[in-house]
């Protein structure tokens, strides 16, 4: 996979100094608080928070320096594939879609975001919290990031909950007020955290289950209202089945959907459409 270019971002650096306040305020102050990291229990939860931790940073660190697919400068549609059913037009003219601030022919399900300034390939959306576009080839990992990271935050929440319960040991009037910092900081960040990550993640298993983009997302409620205005049923073109389409996305074996595996996404060119006469794997190259 290509990797893009990176400068300094604000929001990138906020979601830093986030992840390791979470971890360290966890690890070293909820659970030894609790259960003590001189524990059996106490290490066991800082062990699994610690891989936790690192899954996060992992397909966090993919996220945002993968590129997330770009349009090959020779790229052009065959409308007389017969083995690609779907071809994307404009609204206005009907004519295949044209970049004109790239100068090529736009892929299905490609975009031109604004802020990368090029065109993406399956492009969901921009993510300032990656300083990037989340598109064909690392939509997976931002997926399995939020997982991980909902995980995470509900986790650190127990853990927190469970600490209160812990009655206070002598502890001069400086560690009190350092732990009363810690407890309300963390209270403050991971309460909205946790219910912002179950939300978003909530809203991409509704479009992995149906194979769509958040833009395909949008542009399907205006289709749908088209097709009901004109007495028609409108059906997502590249929804298989969800179990299908869990698959295209995440991978063929549910051992790896939540690794950052990638190998199955193919060239991100053509996709498995509910009109395809027989099978043909997500992005294969014609």
């Amino acid at each position: 996979m290509k990797r893009k270019g990176f400068g300094f971002s604000l929001p990138v650096t906020a979601v830093i100094l986030v992840i390791g306040f979470i971890y360290f305020s966890t690890v070293f102050t909820l659970i030894d608080r609790w259960l003590s990291l001189a524990s059996s229990p106490g290490i066991a939860n800082a062990a699994a928070f610690t891989a936790l931790a690192l899954m996060c940073v992992y397909n966090y660190s993919i996220a945002v320096f993968r590129d997330p697919g770009r349009v090959p400068p020779n790229y052009m549609p065959d409308v007389e594939d017969p083995k690609s059913p779907v071809h994307e037009i404009k609204r206005k003219g009907g004519d295949l879609r044209y970049c004109q601030k790239c100068s090529h022919f736009k892929p299905p399900r490609a975009h031109h975001c604004r802020v990368c300034k090029r065109c993406v390939l399956r492009m969901d959306h921009h993510c300032i919290w990656i300083n990037n576009c989340v598109g064909h080839t690392n939509y997976k990992v931002f997926f399995v990031f939020v997982v991980y990271a909902m995980t995470a935050c509900v986790y650190s929440l127990v853990l927190l909950v469970g600490s209160l319960t812990v009655e206070p040991q002598d502890e001069d009037q400086e560690m009190g007020s350092y732990l009363r910092a810690i407890y309300v900081i963390s209270g403050f960040v991971l309460v909205p955290l946790s219910i912002a990550l179950g939300v978003l993640l909530g809203w991409h298993i509704y479009l992995s289950l149906q194979n769509k983009t958040t833009i395909e997302y949008h542009e399907g409620v205006r289709a749908m209202w088209l097709a009901e205005k004109g007495g028609q049923v409108y059906k997502h073109p590249y929804d298989i089945g969800a179990y299908e389409n869990l698959t295209l996305i995440l991978g063929p074996n549910i051992l790896s959907w939540l690794c950052p595996t990638s190998k199955h996404i193919g060239s991100g060119l053509r996709f498995r459409t509910a009109f395809d006469s027989a099978p043909i794997s997500s992005g294969t190259k014609p």
